[in-house]
């Protein structure tokens, strides 16, 4: 694709809005990847809500400062957070903050809910706090709700406000609790209990669908837009980063090791059911299942440092490469706490020095990572590839740990974005390139290199 006659040469954006980080990635039609922006996610000082406006400032910000002035945009695409999201009236304009799905405040809400929610067999997750169910009952007690014409996933945010369009990315929907994955339609029961109207809730569109055209007279302004320009339906940050992964091997997992540890792939066969180690989504650009397991990561590590500051400076030391663990390693010493489930803990005969203890931590984590493998791996066919990415993934003692704890070969990839580059590439496959995804993750060189 040749350069423009404004001299800015074509790229396609990829949005991350993460929980501590929103990044923008800018990849060129060959697939590299030629620039990239990095915010804060913008949240309140006194609680983890988020304004959407002030972070569709800043994704608009990082746009106009990948592109400087040297790229025009084709294509964007926003994948994210699955569960926040806030209530919106007829302009879209946001009416509530956008609640964290880590806030503490949900346990209250989920805990009045719970005993009112009653099983459905065609959910995509189990029920916790987290789920998007519990932000829609908050945010219907909060100033302004009464003038609500929509709902709206944070995630979703900027692709609606650019598009004028309310929608929900299916992969988002997956998260609700209150959606069935199987007819893909809303459980009329819950949505009441959460949003108390189901009119509330736009239409629901599959990843990778063209939504419209970007207007901002902002990125107008700046001369970052190259004409008609579309924007792409993201959803779901996990999913994206495991389906970026599949288009440079296909079948493959991808174990993305950050906050939690999540293992995703797209599974070709349509219809695996949920269950409490497996959380079901639709696939993407394909009729099949993403599949993911979820497990904690940064909690039991916290948990295990916080308990013995010698612990800690060990068990730093280990997933930094920097000291070699012992032989409990391959001990159950050391039980981690799971997702909704009981704390951390050491067994009564768990050993006492701190390198033991420590050894014992990072060979119980690398065990669950192996059982989150193994159930992701059982939905797809063959003997899937293991890609891993995440800032644990640039651990070498961790990854190094993995490996010989679970005796699986893991890949590490190297573009530290990889559901930026993955949202890049959902939104170059979009408008019809082909840029090479194995260039684009940084698993091979360019070819004039």
């Amino acid at each position: 694709m040749s350069t423009g006659r404004d001299g800015r040469a074509p790229v396609v954006c990829g949005v991350d809005i993460g929980s501590t980080n929103t990044k923008v990635v800018a990849v060129d039609p060959a697939g590299l990847v030629v620039a990239r922006a990095r915010r804060a996610t913008p949240r309140q000082a006194a609680h983890p809500t988020v304004d959407a406006r002030r972070l569709f400032d800043a994704i608009e910000d990082m746009i106009v400062e990948v592109c400087a002035d040297v790229y025009a945009v084709h294509a964007v695409c926003v994948a994210g957070v699955g569960e926040d999201g806030m209530l919106v009236d007829e302009e879209l304009a946001p009416l509530t903050p956008a609640l964290a799905w880590f806030d503490p405040r949900r346990a209250d809400v989920f805990a009045e809910l719970a005993p009112r929610l009653a099983d459905h067999t065609g959910l995509c997750t189990d029920d916790d706090p987290a789920r998007t169910l519990v932000g829609w009952r908050w945010a219907m007690d909060q100033p302004g709700a009464a003038r609500a014409r929509a709902w709206l996933s944070l995630t979703d945010y900027a692709p609606a406000a650019w598009t004028g369009r309310a929608f929900l990315s299916d992969t988002l929907a997956a998260r609700t609790a209150a959606w069935d994955g199987r007819d893909r339609s809303w459980i009329d029961a819950r949505v009441r209990l959460g949003l108390g109207r189901v009119d509330l809730l736009p239409p629901v569109v599959h990843a990778g669908a063209i939504l419209g055209e970007l207007r901002s007279g902002r990125l107008e302004s700046a001369g970052v837009l190259a004409g008609h320009v579309a924007v792409v339906a993201g959803g779901h940050d996990h999913p994206i980063g495991g389906w970026g992964v599949d288009l440079v091997s296909p079948g493959a997992v991808l174990d993305s090791m950050g906050t939690a540890e999540v293992v995703v792939a797209q599974a070709p066969r349509p219809g695996i059911a949920h269950r409490r180690d497996l959380d079901v989504a639709p696939g993407i650009r394909s009729t099949g299942t993403t599949v993911l397991s979820v497990q904690e990561l940064a909690r039991n590590v916290e948990w295990a440092t916080a308990s013995s500051p010698e612990l800690a400076t060990h068990l730093r030391a280990l997933i930094a490469g920097d000291l070699d663990p012992d032989v409990h390693i391959y001990e159950a010493a050391f039980i981690p706490g799971e997702r909704g489930g009981a704390a951390p803990r050491f067994t009564a005969d768990a050993p006492t020095s701190p390198l033991s203890r420590a050894s014992a931590v990072l060979g119980g984590l690398a065990r669950i990572g192996l059982a989150a493998q193994r159930t992701v791996a059982a939905c797809l066919p063959g003997n899937p590839a293991i890609y891993a990415a995440g800032g644990w993934s640039r651990s070498p003692g961790w990854v190094q740990a993995k490996r010989e704890v679970t005796g699986a070969e893991v890949i590490v990839v190297p573009e530290p974005q990889v559901t930026g580059t993955a949202a890049a590439l959902l939104a170059a496959t979009a408008v019809d390139w082909a840029p090479d995804p194995g260039l684009a993750m940084g698993l091979e060189a360019r070819a004039s290199a």
